[in-house]
Formats: structure tokens, sequence, C-alpha cells
């Protein structure tokens, strides 16, 4: 069966962009990128998709606006970083996505949003009278308040679990997870060069999740361990889900185009 071309048909994508597709290695935000994947989604909107963004990068960004040496190391310090780089984040994907005549608007998520139902009904009618009103959602966790991201013991993990959490929360038909990675491998490829890139996905295994090891990238919280418990929730919750490589942001024409791209894990 051709899962690939069910792709075309996905009308309501939730995307995921992690630290290391925005900002270069030394830390510097890659405006070529931003510039490029705000393009790419604006065009997506354009053809008559709904678009969901949600982003990591708070806290790199705001290290950089604040010119600091190292990443903080404290919480507070973290948080205050988070605040400053929220600010600057939101500035830049406005400014970019104004450009091409569309309008965002910021959506900030604690853990708290989905454990409880009244909180959880009213985010849902934000979220789709946004989507109504054809505003791109940009969403984060709330860096300044909640503690669990940055210190990353795990609720939404990376933003990758909180992506997924989005997917279902927007009944999205697809998650499209853009890391610094081809997809999902049988083995760590940056310790293993015949290590082998998965295409399908039909079930998560606990031989996938022995797979999983601990690879994740310098620069966000998210090893290859969180995209396989973000997949779990996505595919669960009625989305299909797709790692690729972020590097290009014009992939995800390309995946929406039935191309064999990246990892494609199938909903239940």
């Amino acid at each position: 069966m051709d899962y690939r071309n069910e792709l075309k048909n996905c009308n309501r994508i939730v995307v995921k962009v992690g630290t290391s597709t925005l900002t270069y290695e030394n830390g510097n935000i890659n405006l070529t990128r931003i510039e490029k994947l705000t393009r790419v989604i604006s065009d997506l909107m354009n053809s008559g998709k709904e678009v969901i963004l949600v982003t990591s990068g708070a806290v790199g960004v705001g290290v950089n606006k604040l010119k600091l040496k190292e990443k903080p190391k404290t919480i507070k310090e973290k948080q205050a970083a988070a605040a400053v780089g929220q600010c600057e984040l939101m500035h830049i994907y406005s400014k970019f996505f104004g450009e091409y005549s569309h309008i965002v608007g910021q959506v900030l998520l604690t853990r708290d949003v989905v454990e409880d139902n009244h909180i959880r009904e009213n985010v849902v009618n934000t979220f789709e009278t946004l989507i109504e009103n054809k505003i791109i959602p940009i969403v984060n966790e709330n860096d300044t308040v909640a503690i669990d991201e940055i210190e990353n013991i795990v609720r939404f993990g990376d933003n990758d679990n909180l992506s997924a959490i989005v997917a279902g929360l927007v009944s999205a038909d697809l998650l499209i997870i853009l890391s610094d990675i081809d997809g999902f491998y049988d083995s760590d490829p940056r310790k293993n060069l015949d290590s082998k890139l998965i295409r399908v996905v039909e079930e998560i295994t606990p031989e996938l999740e022995a797979c999983a090891g601990g690879a994740g990238s310098s620069l966000g919280t998210g090893g290859m361990a969180t995209k396989l418990t973000a997949a779990k929730n996505a595919t669960s919750s009625g989305a299909h889900m797709i790692l690729a490589n972020g590097n290009e942001p014009t992939i995800l024409l390309d995946i929406m185009n039935g191309d064999e791209i990246g990892t494609l894990f199938l909903k239940k």
C-alpha cells in the first residue's frame, strides 16, 4: 500500500521545529532557514492546508539576544533567557510571516492544560478560532513558568512531545517533526556507519524502542527517545507522524507531495 500518497490528503498539519533547525551551531539565529520555513508554511496555507507551528528555541534565542557567553545553568536564569527569547522569536516569525501576508498568534502551553478538562476545552476552542480565521498558531511551552521543559524532566519532554499533544488537541491529520537527523535509524547513525534509515513504522515495538538509545542533538533537549514517545502519542490520537531533517525547509512541500522522505509513523 502506498502510504505516502495518503499524505497529500492530509489537511491539518502540525509542524515542529527544534532549536537545531532554527540556529547555527554557534547558537546564532539562522535567519535564512527561518525565512524559508515561513515561506514554505505560508505556501502550504495558500494551497488550502491548515498549519500549526510548534517551535523550540526560546532559551537559545534569548541567550543570543542577551549576548551571554554560554547557556545559563540555573533555572531562574534559563527562564529569564526564555522570556527575552520568546519575544524575539515571535517578533521574527511575525515579521517573516507578515511578509507573506499571514498573521500569527502565540499560544504558550503548560502541562496543566492537558490534564484539566476545562482548560483543555478552552485551549481547543482558541486553536479552532485561530485556524478558522487563517491565523497561524505558533506554540511553545511557557518556559518562564514551566520548569519541566527547562529541566527536561519530561512531561512535554522536549517540544517533540508538546507537538504530539498539540496534534491531539487540534485533531491533526499529520505531525511533521523537523530535526537535525534524516529520520529514525535502527542504531545511532553518528556512531554506526552501517545504521539503516527505517522508512515506515507501522507499530512501535520494544525492539524499536531499544534502537532509540539516547541519540540527541547538542543544542536541543530532544533525543530519539522523546521522538518515539511523540510518535506514540501522535499516532494513537489519529495522526500520522513524519520525522525528517529540517535543514532544507522545502522538504515540507516534498513530504506533502508524497515523496519518500524521513520516517513515516502510521496512525493507529
